[in-house]
């Protein structure tokens, strides 16, 4: 293993980075588990619903929803991975209920499948009424993300 630092033993059983990143380096923090790094990841959001952002039945665009699932799942691969990160694919989307104007949404991002170049994230949207108490799941998708390099192309996902 590559030490860090000349002459700076304590270093040697830490290393995970390259040189370049021992900017960030921090000797007593232990590198995260891959469970560590999903709980650190997991990425949630609010939003108000505003009547510009609802159809003619006054309940959220689907398309609007899926707009802001993509960016919740984004947020999360990259702070999984902290590298560039593109979506390939939305695997499915399924909505569960109408998010009516005037409620508030809660997005909540969690990667779920890690594999050598992609990795998955799971996201819900949750339906909160103004002025009462409770939450309902509204809709549910998977989205696909691959990390690429300067040339944009494919790169393994630092685990």
């Amino acid at each position: 293993m590559q030490k860090l630092f000349a002459g700076d033993e304590t270093r040697d059983k830490f290393c995970f980075c390259t040189k370049e990143d021992t900017r960030h380096f921090s000797p007593n923090k232990k590198r995260m588990n891959i469970e560590e790094k999903i709980n650190r990841s997991e990425t949630r959001i609010f939003k108000a619903v505003f009547p510009n952002t609802t159809n003619h039945y006054d309940t959220l665009f689907g398309g609007t929803a899926m707009h802001m699932m993509d960016e919740v799942a984004f947020i999360t691969a990259t702070r999984f991975s902290r590298q560039v990160m593109v979506t390939v694919s939305s695997d499915r989307i399924d909505f569960k209920k109408p998010i009516p104007a005037g409620t508030i949404v809660e997005l909540v991002g969690r990667v779920i499948h890690i594999g050598n170049t992609s990795l998955k994230v799971g996201v819900e949207i949750y339906i909160e009424q103004m002025y009462a108490e409770g939450r309902e799941l509204a809709v549910h998708g998977d989205f696909t993300f691959v990390a690429i390099d300067e040339h944009k192309k494919p790169v393994s996902i630092t685990k």
